[in-house]
């Protein structure tokens, strides 16, 4: 079975969205993870006819923060964007952790509150019968591969995303963490860097490019390691930060680069 590759659309703050969605399905992607705003996009119903008319599906919402005290309002709308996720038929539902705690180092507490609030959107969710997935991320409450290790160990209902960039700044080898979280993996972020400092409790900063455009990752063996798994999930390439690319040739770089690879 092909694989399903989806275009994250994170550096699309205010798009005109139909124009841009006919662009990706001509660049040869087969979905889109959507992060706008609501207030932005419209309603289930506009969102689901401006795919239609491209025949491009949403295959993921993101959240919006990730509030591991609970705070109600913050909880609040990101229930309303997994009843959105769910009202347009999305795959799955992805959220990030919150920011690491800048007073003191993050304890097992910080990790457990998380891994609740992940367990509470979870159940929220599952009326939908929609699955909800944490994205591995630097920067965040989970920023090591200890911590993410504990955290997983928390979790029940929620599932996994591997962002590939994030487990190879942590010094995880992309490979091995897909095989060992495989029976939770149900989403896959491919995203590349060229360079980095940070690390060892401080923060990453990192030099992101187009995927293929560094030296750090295996792409080819990520993709072969998914195969040999048997996933049969949602792709999702991240476009990097190169400053004299457009929309248009991010979509197609990016795309061409799978191609590249026999995909």
């Amino acid at each position: 079975m092909p694989f399903k590759f989806g275009y994250s659309t994170l550096r699309w703050q205010t798009p005109d969205l139909e124009p841009l969605l006919v662009q990706l399905k001509e660049a040869g992607w087969h979905g889109w993870e959507m992060r706008q705003s609501l207030d932005w996009v419209g309603t289930p119903a506009h969102v689901r006819r401006t795919c239609e008319n491209v025949g491009l599906p949403v295959v993921v919402v993101t959240a919006q923060g990730l509030p591991i005290d609970k705070d109600w309002a913050q909880m609040e709308l990101n229930k309303r964007r997994i009843d959105f996720a769910a009202e347009v038929g999305a795959d799955c539902f992805m959220f990030m952790g919150a920011g690491k705690p800048r007073d003191s180092d993050t304890s097992y507490n910080h990790i457990a509150a998380l891994a609740d609030v992940s367990e509470e959107w979870a159940e929220y969710a599952a009326q939908y019968e929609l699955e909800v997935c944490y994205h591995i991320h630097t920067n965040t409450t989970v920023d090591s591969i200890e911590d993410w290790a504990k955290y997983m160990s928390l979790l029940r209902k929620c599932k996994l995303c591997i962002d590939v960039s994030h487990s190879a700044l942590w010094g995880y080898d992309p490979i091995e963490s897909i095989r060992r979280y495989k029976e939770q993996l149900i989403y896959v972020h491919l995203q590349d860097y060229v360079s980095f400092s940070g690390g060892d409790g401080k923060d990453y900063q990192v030099n992101w490019v187009d995927i293929g455009g560094g030296s750090s990752i295996d792409f080819p063996g990520i993709m072969e390691t998914l195969k040999s798994i048997g996933f049969d999930r949602w792709i999702t390439a991240c476009p990097g930060e190169v400053e004299d690319r457009t929309d248009e040739d991010r979509m197609k770089v990016n795309r061409d680069y799978l191609r590249q690879l026999g995909y």
